[in-house]
C-alpha cells in the first residue's frame, strides 16, 4: 500500500503556485498501487482527484478528499516499419521530455508540440495542440482504469471523441477513468508543418534552410520561451482561454469594425480568432492587479506573481470574458481546469 499523506500543500503541484491543500494525497508509481487504494473504497477517497503535471489546473480552494499523483513511466517502441513507429510511453512522462526523445530517435509528430507543460496523459484528455498539430493527428489509442470496475479499457482516436481542445474524458467520462498510457503513431518521413506561427521566420533568423524534426523543435522551443513565462519563475498554466470559433457572418460584422482582426478558416461558415488578440484590443495585456494578473507579452496567459490565490484568478478571467463578450459579443471558454 503506497503511503498516503494528510493536509498536503499542493503548491508544488500545480503550476500556478497556489497554496491550498488537499485532506489526503498520494504519488503512484505503479497500476497494482492505484487499485490497491481504490479496491478498499474509503469513505475518505470518494472525492477524488487526479493530478498530472498540475500545468491545466486553476485551484480555487482546499480539496477535501484524495489528490493522486499520477507517476506511471515507461516509454517503448511496439512496432516499427521503415516509415512508420508505434511508441508508448507511460501517462506520468513528461511531455516535452518526451517529444524530446521522439525527436531525437527520428520520430516525427508532435516536434510543433515541444515545450508544453504537463504530462503524456494529459495529453488526450486536452487533445494539446499548437502550431497546426494537434494529438489526434498523432494519437493510436490509450489503456484508462475504469474508477468503478478497476479495468483497464482501451480507447481509440474514435471513441476519444477528440474536438478543439476537449475530448470524451472532458465529459461523458470525466472522472470515471484514469489514464494510464498512450500509444501515438508517429513517422519516420513526416510532412513539416512550418506554416503556423513564426516557424518559418525563426528558422530563417536561425539560419536553417533545410529544416528536419530537431530544427522544427528547437525553432518551437525558441518561440514559446520569447512569449511565455517560465512556470518556475512566473506561476501560470499556459493559455488560460481557448481560440473562439464564430460565424462567417458574426466575423464580417468584426472586420468592418476592427479591419485588424486576424482568422483562420474551420470550414465555409466558421472561423477562429485568436483569443490573445481580443484580449489584448481590449486593454488587458500585461494588467497587473495586486498579486495577479495577465501577462505582459502573451495576453492569453493569467499569471500568478507570487501570494495570488485562485479566487483572485477566477475572478480576473470572468472579468475579460465579460468585457470580451461586451465589446466583440464573443464567449471565451476557459482552457484551464478550474476546481
Amino acid at each position: 500500500m503506497p503511503n498516503i499523506l494528510e493536509n498536503i500543500s499542493l503548491k508544488p503541484y500545480n503550476t500556478f503556485g497556489l497554496d491550498v491543500n488537499a485532506d489526503y494525497f498520494v504519488e503512484v508509481n505503479h497500476l497494482s498501487e492505484i487499485q490497491e487504494i481504490l479496491h478498499k473504497k474509503d469513505p475518505r477517497f470518494e472525492n477524488m482527484l487526479i493530478l498530472g503535471g498540475g500545468s491545466n489546473l486553476l485551484l480555487t480552494q482546499n480539496f477535501h478528499g484524495l489528490v493522486l499523483k499520477n507517476n506511471l513511466k515507461g516509454i517503448e517502441v511496439l512496432e516499427e516499419t521503415d516509415e512508420l513507429v508505434l511508441i508508448k510511453a507511460g501517462a506520468g512522462e513528461n511531455w516535452h521530455q518526451f517529444v524530446l526523445t521522439c525527436v531525437k530517435a527520428g520520430f516525427g509528430g508532435i516536434e510543433n508540440l515541444s515545450l508544453i507543460p504537463g504530462t503524456v496523459g494529459a495529453a488526450p484528455m486536452q487533445n494539446i495542440g499548437a502550431y497546426g498539430v494537434e494529438i489526434k493527428d498523432v494519437f493510436f489509442s490509450l489503456e484508462a482504469l475504469n474508477l468503478e470496475t478497476l479495468e483497464k479499457e482501451i480507447f481509440d482516436n474514435h471513441t476519444c471523441k477528440f474536438g478543439y481542445r476537449e475530448s470524451i474524458f472532458k465529459h461523458e467520462a470525466k472522472g470515471k477513468y484514469m489514464i494510464t498510457s498512450v500509444v501515438f503513431r508517429l513517422q519516420k518521413f513526416p510532412k513539416l508543418h512550418l506554416e503556423y506561427g513564426a516557424i518559418k521566420d525563426t528558422l530563417k533568423e536561425m539560419g536553417v534552410e533545410n529544416p528536419g524534426i530537431k530544427e522544427v523543435s528547437d525553432a518551437v522551443i525558441q518561440i514559446r520561451q520569447s512569449k511565455l513565462p517560465d512556470p518556475a519563475e512566473i506561476g501560470n498554466s499556459g493559455s488560460f482561454f481557448k481560440n473562439p470559433e464564430i460565424y462567417l457572418d458574426h466575423f464580417e460584422k468584426l472586420k468592418s469594425e476592427f479591419p485588424g482582426i486576424p482568422s483562420y478558416p474551420i470550414d465555409e461558415k466558421t472561423v477562429k480568432v485568436p483569443a490573445g488578440w481580443l484580449i489584448e484590443q481590449a486593454g488587458w495585456k500585461g494588467k497587473k492587479i495586486n498579486n495577479i494578473g495577465v501577462h505582459k507579452k502573451q495576453a492569453l496567459v493569467l499569471v500568478n506573481y507570487g501570494g495570488g490565490n485562485g479566487n483572485e484568478i477566477k475572478e480576473l478571467s470572468q472579468n475579460i470574458q465579460a468585457d470580451i463578450f461586451e465589446k466583440f459579443g464573443i464567449n471565451l471558454h476557459a482552457e484551464v481546469n478550474i476546481i
